[in-house]
């Protein structure tokens, strides 16, 4: 692929940023597939050496901040017609309660997400409280002599620190998807304000 080629792709893949930003970003990478030039590659060595296209671009798109997005996608392009701005005014009383509507849902399932994950951290922050508690109390049964009630509670302690183990993996494996879920609602989100800026 050379330069102009990966010029228009990354162009592609930011469609509906503001075109300021994607003026920068294309100036930017024009600039560091240049200098890979000048320090003695080819140019589809400089633009392999740079990366997939696509791939910077929902780099890019994971950077731009969404404010920025919606700032640019409710500046009015034109000037609103008398009708469409009593339109909006009556409407307002609906749309804006739907919106927050839609808006409380999706937060409330997004902080349900995350109450699971802290309750499971609590599972896992309980199993290691038992199993030092337990395996402390057998270790102290059987210097007081007790074996018989200290050897059972050692061995439920252990148990527990196993169970903590599996947990704390199952604990961190359920935090990295959430995390990864909300880059992804995040990025779709930004790609929704994108899709809909580029149809104007």
């Amino acid at each position: 692929m050379n330069k102009r080629e990966f010029l228009e792709k990354l162009e592609q893949g930011l469609c509906g940023l503001p075109q300021e930003e994607v003026s920068e970003r294309l100036l930017f990478y024009a600039e560091m597939i240049d200098d890979r030039i000048e320090d003695g590659l080819s140019e589809e060595e400089a633009v392999c050496d740079i990366g997939n296209a696509e791939d910077i671009a929902v780099q890019i798109i994971s950077q731009v901040p969404i404010t920025k997005l919606v700032k640019n996608k409710i500046k009015p392009q034109r000037k609103l017609q008398a009708w469409e701005i009593v339109l909006l005014a009556v409407g307002s009383p609906l749309w804006i309660a739907l919106g927050i509507a839609f808006f409380a849902v999706i937060l409330s399932v997004y902080v349900s997400l995350w109450a699971v994950i802290v309750s499971l951290w609590s599972v896992f922050a309980s199993f290691i409280g038992v199993a030092i508690g337990s395996i402390g109390a057998g270790i102290g049964f059987c210097i007081g002599l007790h074996s018989f009630a200290g050897i059972p509670l050692i061995g439920a302690g252990f148990i527990c620190a196993g169970l903590s183990i599996a947990c704390f993996f199952g604990c961190r494996a359920a935090t990295k998807g959430i995390i990864w879920l909300t880059r992804r609602i995040a990025l779709g989100i930004k790609r929704g304000f994108m899709r809909k800026e580029a149809a104007l």
